[in-house]
């Protein structure tokens, strides 16, 4: 049987998720370079963006998850596991660090949401998936279940993931409802419901390893 055409769509598939997640992963630095009425931050009131402990929660939120999204793609890849173990293993450590941090200050973050109480309880949710997925999987490896620490590596990275899911629904989204609000209450939840659904039959049918 001829695996030359799937092989190509799976190498091209690992070059889109790699790009994807290191230029999103990027993407929080621009908020040092330009006004800070920049992207998301143009619909927070005045006394918000004074907030001193907001502002904590928002750039821990950021570049934290930044830093989750840019490390943890390589993680899936078998053949870099197996060639660097150790590296795998600092990498994984430095992957749970982030997202813990970024997904605490991002639960404290989406009491302020934009849309209000929707995009706050899909925020919400977001956090809540992404911290337990993130400690079950290091409780498990600790634990030498290396079959469910996998397993609860996908739905992570799938729950970090939605920071690119959100800038891939959103502009659609606004361009179809003609409201950034309305759609920022939609993405709340698109961003990353979809992406666990993924997980699911992703883990379902073992497909844990991407390259």
């Amino acid at each position: 049987m001829n695996k030359g055409p799937m092989n190509t769509r799976n190498k091209v598939a690992w070059v889109v998720f790699a790009v994807l997640a290191m230029g999103v992963g990027l993407y929080p630095l621009l908020y040092f370079f330009v006004d800070r009425e920049f992207g998301l931050l143009a619909s927070k009131s005045g006394a918000l963006l004074s907030n001193g402990i907001w502002n904590t929660g928002f750039y821990g939120h950021i570049l934290f998850g930044g830093l989750a999204l840019m490390v943890g793609w390589v993680q899936f890849s078998k053949r870099i596991r197996n060639a660097h173990l150790g590296r795998h293993r600092n990498i994984g450590k430095l992957y749970v660090v982030s997202a813990l941090i970024s997904g605490v200050c991002g639960m404290y973050i989406a009491f302020y949401a934009t849309g209000g109480t929707m995009a706050m309880f899909g925020f919400l949710g977001l956090g809540t998936v992404w911290l337990y997925t993130t400690l079950k999987a290091y409780l498990a490896v600790r634990n030498g279940d290396l079959k469910l620490h996998r397993a609860m590596m996908v739905y992570s990275y799938a729950a970090c993931f939605a920071a690119v899911t959100l800038r891939l629904w959103l502009p659609m989204l606004t361009i179809a409802f003609g409201d950034f609000v309305t759609a920022y209450r939609l993405v709340a939840w698109l961003c990353w419901v979809p992406n666990m659904i993924f997980a699911f039959f992703w883990v379902r049918k073992g497909g844990l390893n991407l390259g």
